[in-house]
């Protein structure tokens, strides 16, 4: 089979039902079956057939020489406020934005992280590796502290990554697709972003933003506005980065087939209203912004 570069991420198997809640630390394991298969892509020639990806168990892990490490990456990013406290000073997990620990088209997946990294990021203007990725996410969307480079919690969940790629060399990546796209000529209307707010998302994220936890206080559903979400340098922070996240990973919960989150239940327009209106709500600052994009081509949805 032929794969070019520019193709959409295709499921070559049946497509699975993937049973989890990607923000909770006490969700429950994914059921697999009949694990989708995904195309592989060089930057050097994209019409060569050169393999494909399988979708791992998560049984498989076992069967790794660091086992021990790569589950204790996978319990970090699902609980990483509990775990991590110090370092998350929002009410999230890694998970609440990387649907399905990671392996979920169009949710943010993380099967071409370990591969994709180091490149020059347009944000930072230069080189990021995924260290220093992965601590940008701690300081932006968990409006917390960065992990030691070298502390065994960063190297399991480098771990864990690095599993997921599931040994795809380094010169080549998965054919699947990070994040969907929105009509970015559309103008969000907040009035009606709220309206639709109130409809979709208030029953998970509450009536004011401020998200849901458990009996135990875990985090359950994520704060989307106030001093526990993620502050205004994170990407969910600009209109439509969020708008493209909402169209195709929500709402989750009317979902009755085909994967989790992927029912394109609101158009174009409905999803850049909602993300215009939760957005713009009051929310943490961040005192790096000043240093983004430094070498210009700042997104128009950019806070500040």
């Amino acid at each position: 089979m032929k794969i070019s570069k520019l193709t959409t991420a295709v499921l070559t198997a049946s497509v699975i039902s993937i049973a989890a809640i990607s923000s909770g630390c006490s969700q429950p394991e994914p059921i697999e079956q009949n694990a989708p298969k995904y195309g592989l892509v060089t930057a050097d020639d994209a019409n060569e057939d050169v393999g494909t990806y399988v979708l791992p168990q998560d049984t498989s892990i076992l069967d790794e020489p660091n086992a021990d490490e790569i589950f204790y990456g996978k319990r970090l990013l699902n609980e990483t406020k509990r775990l991590l406290p110090e370092h998350v000073g929002a009410q999230m997990n890694c998970n609440s934005c990387h649907i399905s620990q990671g392996k979920i088209p169009l949710g943010d997946p993380y099967i071409n992280s370990y591969n994709f990294y180091p490149r020059v990021m347009p944000r930072a203007g230069k080189e990021v590796d995924l260290t220093k990725r992965i601590n940008g996410c701690f300081q932006r969307s968990m409006n917390g502290k960065p992990l030691k480079p070298e502390s065994p919690e960063m190297l399991a969940m480098l771990a864990y990554m690095k599993w997921l790629s599931q040994n795809t060399p380094k010169e080549q990546k998965v054919d699947i697709q990070n994040a969907g796209k929105v009509d970015e000529s559309l103008v969000g209307n907040p009035v009606r972003g709220e309206k639709i707010y109130q409809v979709q998302c208030a029953t998970c994220h509450g009536d004011n933003g401020e998200g849901m936890k458990d009996s135990r206080g875990d985090i359950v559903f994520p704060p989307l506005w106030g001093d526990e979400s993620f502050n205004i340098g994170a990407g969910l922070a600009r209109t439509y980065k969020a708008a493209a996240f909402v169209k195709y990973n929500m709402p989750m919960g009317i979902q009755t087939k085909g994967l989790w989150g992927h029912g394109n239940v609101l158009s174009d327009q409905d999803a850049i209203d909602v993300a215009e209106f939760f957005t713009h709500q009051p929310r943490p600052d961040f005192a790096g912004k000043v240093n983004d994009w430094p070498n210009g081509n700042k997104p128009k949805d950019a806070r500040y």
